[in-house]
C-alpha cells in the first residue's frame, strides 16, 4: 500500500483509479490525493445493486484519461474494496494498451477481520494514508 502512495507521489503521470460504486464512494470514502495535487479517477467497473461488469467501462475511463491528458504509458493503479473488481479492471485496460496498469492488492478496506469488519488488517484505510468521506 506504501508502495503505491510513493508511485504516486513520485511520478507525476502516476494515476489512482477507483473502480468502486458510488455507493462505496458516498458511505465508505474515497483515497485523497490532494497533497499530491492529484485527483482520484472514480469510474465504476460494476453498477450496484445489479453488480453487472459495465460492458463499456474500458472505452469510458480511456475517455477520461485521454480528457485528462493521460497516456497510455503512464502507470495506473486500480483499486477497489479488496482487490478483486481492481484485479480485473487493470486486466481489461492493460489489455486495451495501457499495459503500466498495476492492482493494489489490499484495496481501500481490505480484507474482514476477526470480527467480520474491513479497514483494520490492511488496505488504504488501514495503512493510514489519506482519505476522505466521499
Amino acid at each position: 500500500m506504501e508502495e503505491t502512495w510513493a508511485r504516486l507521489q513520485a511520478d507525476a503521470d502516476a494515476v489512482l483509479v477507483d473502480v468502486r460504486t458510488r455507493a462505496e464512494w458516498t458511505f465508505v470514502g474515497l483515497p485523497d490525493l490532494s497533497t499530491l495535487n492529484k485527483r482520484v479517477q472514480a469510474i465504476e467497473w460494476q453498477a450496484f445493486p445489479d453488480n453487472r461488469v459495465d460492458p463499456d467501462f474500458v472505452e469510458k475511463l480511456s475517455g477520461l484519461l485521454e480528457g485528462a491528458g493521460v497516456s497510455k504509458d503512464a502507470e495506473l493503479f486500480f483499486i477497489c474494496r479488496s482487490g478483486a473488481r481492481s484485479r480485473a479492471a487493470a486486466a481489461a485496460m492493460a489489455d486495451a494498451g495501457y499495459t503500466r496498469s498495476r492492482n493494489v492488492a489490499d484495496g481501500f478496506e481490505g480484507p474482514l477481520d476477526a470480527t467480520q469488519k474491513r479497514g483494520q488488517v490492511a488496505g488504504w484505510k488501514a495503512a493510514g494514508l489519506p482519505w476522505r468521506q466521499g
